[in-house]
């Protein structure tokens, strides 16, 4: 049994310590991190989280964790961990990593809460908080290596539904110094919990699927901790995880000795504004082509001259959305954000307004839009590109295309960048120095002696 892919994850779940971490680990996901709480804390204002708000209080319980931006509302850790999860993902607006998921969302939220709820005596340190975080990150990674299928965007299921309910059952366990024995059993609880289908991408259903993610993990690992038992083989067996991947190919993780993360060797994407990650090289590519547009033309789009706009995409069917008419249909637009790029010159949180979504302008602009899709183009956050082509009245054409947005691990955001959408985001709901305090604490993290100060 100890030579099973479950065994091996359980050994290195339980084993990996701080001393493991390497600077640039911390460094990338000290950013996650403050990023993850920044969309989170604005998606709080958002129509889903409320409704998961008002739902939530039926519950109530002596044991209890903050409900972010929220000092008068606490919930039991599982709900505020659904709570905070569905936030980080109400607008989509969270980090995305290849293979695709959103790693952060299904992870900080558990962590977080679960670190609130330790009795006052056994205080969790920003170290240990740091720790646990980044198991779940690796553990989500290292679960989408075992497919092939997994590297392409997907079509069937939603992934942090799957690796990110494993990724926050991990992380739980560790911030509860589980055994082996139980990690492996929290590992096959939270498969029991996993998977969610993708028919609910653009509509408010799939920000839950990153709140029950944050949400099982948290009571697969309690569930563990109280003894309940699983399948001890749940990472080697067709009908564990292998039951979501038709490729699954489990393979062990390194040894613990000089143990190589994931996220050393690939950072993350965060994102700009809040829509479907394969959007964004269509905002920059279209964003150029409206600098070349307005060259001579008051800096107004000259719309009555453009006869057709092009988008050469890869091929996925859920963002592919010619007449979005909500906010969870417009960030899952390919067509919505070249038009709005187009008309706008950049894309923001405000973009997806009802008024913007409705406004004249832009619908003219999308009953002149169409989709091609390159044999070249692969549906993959690594490799995939985006050209955009106005042709106008008089025969011109002026084109433009985005190999790598601002943003992308490629090309990862500014620290003073990133910050700015930190302030940005959670200064609609904190106060100046509340959002100062928690960049300064996220920064210091791997110092700090009791994490609930965050």
């Amino acid at each position: 049994p100890s030579q099973t892919v479950t065994g091996n994850f359980a050994n290195v779940i339980h084993g990996l310590n701080a001393n493991h971490l390497t600077d640039q680990v911390i460094q990338r996901s000290k950013r996650m991190i403050l990023d993850t709480l920044g969309v989170g804390l604005l998606g709080t204002s958002t129509e889903v989280c409320h409704k998961v708000t008002q739902y939530s209080k039926i519950y109530s319980s002596d044991i209890s964790s903050t409900i972010w931006g929220h000092l008068d509302f606490r919930l039991p850790p599982l709900y505020a961990a659904f709570v905070n999860g569905v936030a980080v993902h109400s607008m989509d607006f969270d980090d995305t990593w290849h293979p695709a998921t959103h790693p952060s969302g299904a992870v900080l939220p558990a962590v977080i809460a679960l670190s609130e709820a330790f009795p006052q005596k056994k205080k969790i340190s920003g170290l240990d908080l740091l720790l646990a975080f980044n198991v779940g990150i690796e553990v989500q990674g290292r679960l989408l290596r075992f497919s092939s299928e997994a590297r392409n965007i997907p079509k069937r299921f939603h992934p942090p539904t799957v690796v990110g309910t494993m990724g926050s059952a991990a992380a739980c366990a560790k911030l509860l110094a589980l055994d082996q024995l139980k990690c492996k059993n929290a590992l096959a609880i939270a498969a029991s919990y996993a998977g969610a289908p993708l028919a609910n991408a653009a509509t408010q259903t799939k920000p839950l699927h990153v709140g029950n993610a944050a949400k099982h993990g948290l009571e697969a690992a309690c569930l563990a901790s109280q003894g309940l038992q699983g399948n001890k083989q749940i990472l080697d067996m067709e009908s564990g995880i292998g039951a979501f991947y038709t490729d699954y190919n489990p393979q062990t993780l390194p040894t613990l000795q000089s143990y190589p993360w994931l996220l050393d060797q690939q950072d993350v994407a965060i994102k700009r504004f809040p829509a479907h990650l394969g959007t964004h090289w269509v905002a920059d590519a279209a964003s150029s082509v409206r600098r070349k547009l307005v060259e001579s033309s008051d800096n107004l789009l000259p719309l009555d001259k453009i006869e057709q706009v092009i988008l050469k995409v890869p091929e996925v069917k859920y963002v592919n959305r010619p007449s979005p008419n909500s906010e969870h249909e417009a960030r899952h637009s390919f067509q919505f954000v070249a038009c709005s790029a187009l008309l706008d010159g950049s894309m923001s949180v405000q973009s997806f307004t009802s008024e913007n979504i409705h406004r004249p302008a832009l619908r003219e602009l999308l009953c002149k839009t169409q989709l091609e899709h390159p044999p070249d183009n692969t549906p993959s956050f690594e490799s995939l590109y985006c050209e955009v082509s106005v042709t106008l009245r008089d025969g011109n054409t002026i084109s433009d295309r985005c190999d790598t947005f601002y943003g992308h691990w490629r090309k990862p955001l500014k620290k003073e960048d990133l910050e700015k959408k930190f302030q940005s985001n959670a200064s609609s709901i904190l106060p100046a120095e509340a959002t100062e305090g928690i960049i300064e604490t996220v920064y210091n993290l791997e110092n700090v002696e009791d994490c609930s100060v965050l």
